[in-house]
């Protein structure tokens, strides 16, 4: 007979110092006594890949050599993802196709545990000991009342609220397992077989992360990319072969919270190119291969290299933005506002890059006057293509002022207004610079004076490019008038 001791271990008779075994599978084989019974874990596991997707899925191909019977008979597949989606496990013959054949496919994930023992001995005997010293000191029959809200026993017609000991169940129920299993009915042919297994499971995510270094005058960077995989589906997957896709697939799932992210090492030196990954177009995705087999272990986040790239042509960017409603009402002078930093480089080849990002956090870093690199800024990008431009916010620029005034506003009509405008850009750095005037719009829109050219960006958009030399200041005035 097996006994459990909740709390302190599994022993065998009435001996509680018993060393611990395996449990038999035959004890939790719901084909039990009908058919034979073999049971298969990661010793027999001769190949493993993972595809992880940007949504919380991962596939799975798990492949095992096993030693079969002929015939009918019981398969328990131990040792994959307690996240698994049961609906979407295949199993076939990858020696001998069409030689195993699938009757039943189970999925058992009743896993053991203190509560779950306890709630599968309501209503029946168990044994309560109190132990003084590591010394048993009482044992005691009782039946295992209720377990809500805590455990409730009678012993000798007496009700007890909990008890100060050790509970002693007298066995495990077949139906408890020690972990998540597919038991699969199978009819074969073959006495060995490789049998292929893929499924999908949850609690596989992962994310690009990269780290982008700006020289001192932003003309170059050297970026670096890193793939953070987090494994929480409740499996090891050893040695495993990895690839990643970045797209949006579509899946019918509940959404769950990503992972929090990690800190970067900005010293990317000695990292090898051969050991980045190689990407291809798969439907209407990317899919990245690492070259390298790697271990992802249960409840573990690692870190792998994505890309490396060098002297890659960058160029910083100042806008100052204006609103829509200042074309549509009088307002006095505004008090003095920032203007907001960019940088813009090309995904080319031609441009040491070219390569399709996956949506990511860029950080940014540049060199101080003694070479030491101190954080920039950071933005995220979506998934970009090769040979499209990445434009990355990173602040507000300290050294650069801008000034509003609403020089003159007319109501012309009901649905038309004229306003008269006068910005006034300082300039605090260095260094000549150019500032982009980005007003926004809307409706039909015409500009009746200015003082500098524009470009109209869009249907509802003007920029004025502006040169604004160091330690200066240029003033843009225009007159616009805008119908509704």
């Amino acid at each position: 007979m097996v006994a459990v001791m909740l709390g302190v271990s599994i022993c065998y008779g009435q001996d509680a110092t018993s060393s611990p075994a395996p449990f038999s599978s035959s004890l939790r084989d719901p084909l039990k006594g009908s058919l034979n019974t073999t049971e298969s874990t990661l010793a027999e596991q001769t190949e493993v890949a993972v595809t992880a997707y940007n949504n919380d899925l991962a596939l799975v191909r798990d492949v095992r050599k096993l030693k079969l019977l002929p015939g009918e008979f019981s398969l328990r597949f131990a040792d994959v993802a307690q996240q698994i989606r049961p609906q979407t496990v295949s199993l076939k013959s990858a020696n001998a196709p069409g030689s195993l054949r699938v009757l039943e496919q189970n999925y058992e994930y009743d896993l053991i545990s203190p509560s779950k023992l306890m709630e599968k001995y309501v209503g029946k005997p168990v044994r309560l000991q109190n132990f003084d010293n590591q010394i048993r000191v009482s044992d005691v029959e009782a039946e295992l009342l209720s377990v809500n809200e805590g455990p409730v026993y009678k012993v000798n017609d007496e009700i007890y609220l909990g008890h100060p000991g050790t509970v002693v169940l007298p066995d495990i129920p077949e139906e408890l397992i020690s972990k998540p299993s597919l038991i699969w009915l199978l009819d074969n042919d073959q006495s060995e077989q490789t049998v292929e297994v893929t499924y999908l499971t949850g609690g596989f995510t992962w994310q690009a992360d990269y780290v982008l270094t700006l020289s001192e005058d932003a003309a170059n960077l050297d970026l670096a990319g890193w793939v953070t995989v987090t494994n929480s589906s409740g499996a090891t997957y050893n040695n495993a072969q990895l690839k990643l896709v970045a797209g949006e697939v579509n899946v019918v799932r509940i959404p769950e919270d990503p992972s929090g992210g990690l800190v970067f090492d900005l010293n990317s030196d000695g990292l090898a190119r051969s050991v980045q990954p190689t990407e291809e177009s798969f439907a209407e995705y990317h899919l990245y291969t690492f070259p390298r087999k790697t271990t992802i272990k249960q409840n573990q986040t690692k870190q792998l290299n994505l890309l490396q790239a060098s002297g890659a042509k960058s160029v910083k960017k100042y806008e100052y933005r204006g609103q829509p409603e200042f074309y549509f009402t009088k307002f006095g002078p505004l008090p003095e506002q920032k203007v907001e930093t960019y940088l813009e480089f090309d995904n080319k080849e031609a441009n040491q890059l070219g390569m399709p990002l996956p949506a990511g956090t860029m950080r940014v870093y540049q060199a101080d006057k003694e070479g030491m690199l101190q954080f920039a800024g950071e933005d995220r990008i979506e998934h970009t293509p090769k040979d499209e431009t990445i434009r990355l916010k990173l602040g507000n620029a300290f050294d650069i002022v801008a000034e509003r005034v609403q020089t003159d506003f007319q109501q012309l009509a009901p649905n038309l207004t004229q306003s008269s405008f006068e910005i006034t850009l300082r300039n605090h750095k260095d260094q000549d610079i150019v500032v982009d005037v980005v007003e926004p719009m809307v409706g039909d829109w015409s500009i009746q004076a200015k003082s500098h050219e524009f470009t109209k960006k869009d249907a509802n958009t003007a920029v004025f490019s502006l040169p604004v030399p160091k330690d200066g200041e240029t003033k843009l005035t225009y007159t616009v008038r805008v119908k509704t």
